[in-house]
């Protein structure tokens, strides 16, 4: 059977007051001056690239990790360990609806035809149709997020059946290891995308089954949530995290593509964490309209597939409790200052 994992607790912890090291509150200026957040190995996230341009002023980052899990990261700041996460649109649903005190205020990733999501398979292997993959194992980063949606959503489109979606076997397993896994046969096919997926095509050997971009065209994959009561809290300090993420996409969209990979570099070299930076060099776009600014599209593009898993408490998905873009710079198509 198809392996499904629980995303969320049964309850939400909901936690009062936010960290220490805050600021008197003064007008204009952040009433919280440091952000605790999990990054992601081997790679530079949007908050850590607008650290690193002094889009943040006197806000400092303060890394407790890394995850590989979307739902993960937006559940870890939602029970207030992380001051922000991010994930799938779909995870934030879900995270909502059961009940999470939590907002959308800026997008951060997306697929478009420089960067997208690929289910990929050996060059030699058998599958290569929809109908193929019944039976097959299928390595995804999480269960339950934008990975298993496309996949599903694919497969549904290609005139599987319920049941036989079921019978697509999912496999948790670290980005990092999903390519060299489906090398040695231990999966049929790998989902890959960013550095990851340009460093397996380079290598040779394997071929997409299909793309998400090519099955649903360009979309935004996934949001930064921050708590309800973070963002009454510290307004200030929301606005800066939100303008700092939406100018470090535009810059991201306007440097040239060697600048912004050596950027990257300097940054992971500098903060020490033993990691490795020779994939960097595959990096080709941050795959999200301007400036990250959120729609009800980004959401009701998924609502068949929530609905088929049970995740709505009624037929739509309500937009309105799920984003904001007032705090970001670009929601009125005014220009803003990137450099």
């Amino acid at each position: 059977m198809k392996k499904t994992l629980p995303l969320f607790a049964a309850a939400v912890v909901l936690l009062a007051g936010c960290a220490s090291a805050t600021a008197g509150g003064a007008p204009g200026q952040p009433e919280k001056l440091e952000l605790r957040y999990q990054g992601s190995a081997n790679s530079v996230t949007l908050p850590e690239l607008a650290e690193d341009l002094g889009y943040f002023g006197p806000v400092k980052l303060k890394w407790v990790g890394n995850t590989i899990s979307g739902p993960q990261d937006i559940q870890s700041a939602a029970t207030d360990q992380t001051d922000f996460g991010g994930a799938f649109t779909g995870a934030v649903v879900k995270l909502v609806e059961a009940g999470a005190p939590i907002k959308a205020v800026v997008n951060y990733y997306g697929s478009d035809d420089k960067s997208f999501l690929g289910f990929y398979t050996k060059t030699d292997s058998p599958v290569r149709t929809a109908r193929d993959l019944i039976g097959k194992k299928v390595g995804v980063n999480t269960a339950g997020a934008n990975l298993e949606a496309a996949l599903d959503t694919w497969l549904q489109g290609q005139g599987l059946s319920a049941d036989e979606i079921k019978q697509v076997q999912l496999v948790v397993i670290p980005p990092v290891n999903a390519e060299q896994a489906l090398r040695n046969g231990q999966l049929d096919v790998a989902a890959l995308q960013g550095i990851l997926q340009d460093h397996a095509v380079a290598a040779g050997g394997v071929r997409p089954l299909f793309t998400d971009v090519g099955a649903f065209g360009p979309y935004n994959g996934g949001p930064y949530v921050l708590r309800t009561d973070f963002v009454e809290k510290y307004p200030e300090t929301t606005k800066i995290f939100v303008s700092a993420v939406a100018k470090a996409i535009e810059w991201e969209r306007t440097t040239p593509r060697e600048e912004v990979i050596a950027r990257f570099t300097k940054i992971i070299q500098a903060r020490g964490r033993n990691e490795n930076t020779s994939t960097l060099k595959y990096w080709k776009s941050v795959g999200i309209t301007r400036g990250g600014l959120i729609s009800d599209q980004d959401y009701t593009r998924w609502e068949p597939w929530l609905k088929q898993q049970g995740s709505l408490k009624g037929d739509r998905i309500d937009t309105a409790k799920l984003y904001t873009n007032e705090f970001n710079p670009y929601r009125d198509g005014a220009p803003a200052v990137t450099k």
